[in-house]
């Protein structure tokens, strides 16, 4: 992720080193203004109006370097962030479907938005915190031309206060770490009180498990880590003021017991010190951002790595698949004896890993597994794949999807293996319906007919006056179960794709709409010539299918042609 950091201000390294610069320049220009305050003070009217003049351009160049770092750096910072959003969406999107499965939605969502925000924040804070360092460099410079044995005094209190600082954030980073990954778990209970609001309305026991144990705890959990870290810092920034004012103490004490000390480096020691503490202050007190960024860094560094394997269709340049490449030369799909192992979650995989005290990418075990499976599926046929819920449907139609490679056998598309490059242009082949689809509101740009096309099926699916299309998007996707179930039809019908998958489409629609759904609308994507699959449990529309397999753990142990099965029944009649 560092490198990938770099490369991203190699882009914008000229904007970089000119708000660098400026914000150097602006630092040291304040310890300049220091030493010509502390010259005006001893050297009396005889050399005020030289010195004017350059008090008057030293604050010239410090308002602008301020002004101009600041507008430099947060340009550079916020394009840093927008950089970083980009990039983790793009390995996202490239990644294999099983990573992005096995990685739970709720840390994605807290990574690409508060851990981005919280850099994002940070960024803001950048440019003052170099132009604080540059006033801290030009303030010691100037120590050292006042006398270099003093400012050893002052560098033995600046390290005493940054051994006390380094062990603070050590600690504090430790449990700014630990919040964030209480934050996780809360991003969760987030999602179990919206999403499961029904449920939890109607036990009450499991509500106050949720508020009481879940939220409250988690939140109580956060709050008691981030006052400690917050209490560590503030702890160490109260030690570093004592260094300083004992230091501020020494110098007046020295000039007390010593007549004979020179006035002029006392007082500008003082002075330079005293200004000083605003910096070192401003430095110390953003170390709690500073560690939050850290953290939040270390954990999109995390899955930005975790994401780093990129499916080759899918890299940056190569060219998006198209319908039509493969639509014309479609004659069969297949699977030739194709095995897959369904993978434990992330997060359940480093829960078990952290009992055990190992890495939770050493636990890759378990899991349900599909297979051996060989399946055939011709150009226009209807294929209904049936079986108990488990049994490996879902995982059997994500494979010959191309969405998951198969860790044996092999993926075919007209007796041919599909290659990896080749990849993309097979899945747009495909229009699906999963169980568990998300609908899109926006309709993909396209032919004019678009939008007439569109609110015909919605007349055809009976939703045209619950939803319309305006602007290129659907009105409203807030409709009832089975209506939203016909509008992701609508937008498989509209993509055109030779081959339709519908993962048990009818279970949501009620008697009226099933039956039509298995009596109208696939005989009449059928006579369009479609190819489909189509998970169902409705054995009594079985007969719709040109063929049904059956499932069972992860193995067909079943084939049936009904119209073969009815025609052997009607010739057994005659014959009897």
């Amino acid at each position: 992720m560092l490198a990938e950091l770099l490369r991203l201000l190699k882009r914008l390294w000229p904007i970089t080193v000119l708000a660098t610069t400026m914000g150097a320049a602006s630092g040291i220009a304040t310890a300049a203004l220091l030493a010509v305050t502390n010259r005006t003070l001893h050297d009396g009217a005889a050399a005020l109006p030289t010195l004017l003049w350059s008090f008057a351009g030293l604050c010239v160049l410090v308002l602008a370097g301020e002004v101009i770092s600041d507008i430099g750096n947060n340009l550079v910072g916020q394009r840093v962030i927008a950089m970083l959003r980009k990039n983790l969406c793009e390995k996202i999107m490239a990644a294999p479907i099983g990573q992005i499965e096995q990685f739970r939605s709720h840390r994605l969502i807290t990574a690409l938005n508060q851990d981005i925000d919280t850099i994002s924040s940070f960024s803001f804070m950048f440019s003052s915190l170099a132009i604080a360092t540059a006033t801290i460099v030009g303030c010691l410079g100037y120590l050292f031309v006042l006398s270099p044995v003093l400012l050893v005094i002052a560098l033995v209190a600046i390290a005493l206060g940054s051994i006390v600082q380094t062990l603070a954030r050590r600690v504090g980073i430790r449990r700014f770490g630990a919040a964030r990954e209480a934050e996780d778990r809360l991003q969760k209970y987030y999602r179990s009180i919206t999403e499961g609001a029904k449920e939890l309305r109607l036990n009450g026991q499991r509500r106050s498990f949720v508020y009481e144990h879940e939220l409250s705890g988690t939140i109580e959990a956060i709050f008691r880590l981030r006052v400690r870290a917050a209490n560590v810092f503030v702890s160490a920034n109260a030690f570093g003021s004592l260094l300083f004012f004992i230091v501020v103490g020494l110098m007046l004490t020295l000039q007390t017991w010593s007549p004979g000390a020179d006035r002029t480096i006392i007082t500008g020691f003082v002075l330079v010190l005293l200004y000083m503490k605003g910096p070192v202050q401003e430095i110390v007190g953003a170390l709690p951002a500073i560690g939050r960024a850290q953290v939040a860094f270390q954990r999109i560094a995390e899955l930005s790595a975790r994401f780093s394997t990129r499916e080759p269709s899918l890299v940056a340049g190569h060219e998006t698949g198209s319908p039509g490449r493969l639509a014309d030369v479609l004659d069969t799909i297949a699977l030739a004896g194709a095995r897959y192992r369904f993978a434990i979650p992330q997060d359940e995989r480093d829960a078990s890993a952290a009992d055990r005290g190992t890495s939770g990418t050493d636990s890759v075990g378990g899991g349900f597994e599909l297979g051996p499976v060989s399946l055939t599926i011709e150009r226009g046929e209807t294929l209904f794949i049936v079986g108990e819920n488990g049994c490996g449907k879902t995982t059997l139609i994500k494979l010959l999807l191309g969405l998951y490679q198969p860790d044996a056998g092999q993926l075919l598309l007209n007796g041919e293996a599909v290659r990896d490059e080749h990849l993309d242009d097979y899945r747009q082949l495909f229009s699906a319906v999963f169980s568990d689809y998300y609908l899109f509101d926006t309709l993909i740009p396209g032919e004019a007919t678009l939008t007439a096309d569109a609110q015909k099926y919605l007349e055809r699916f009976e939703i045209a006056h619950k939803v319309s299309v305006r602007d290129g998007a659907f009105t409203t996707t807030d409709l009832s179960t089975g209506q939203r179930k016909r509008l992701a039809l609508v937008h498989a019908y509209l993509e055109r794709r030779p081959v339709m998958v519908l993962d048990e489409w009818a279970a949501d629609q009620d008697p009226t709409f099933r039956r039509i759904f298995y009596t109208e609308i696939l005989p009449d994507l059928k006579r369009q010539g479609k190819t489909l699959i189509v998970i169902s449990h409705d054995d009594r529309y079985f007969s719709a299918a040109d063929r049904y397999i059956r499932l069972e753990e992860g193995h067909i142990v079943e084939e049936v042609r009904p119209l073969r099965v009815q025609a052997a029944a009607q010739i057994a009649a005659n014959a009897s």
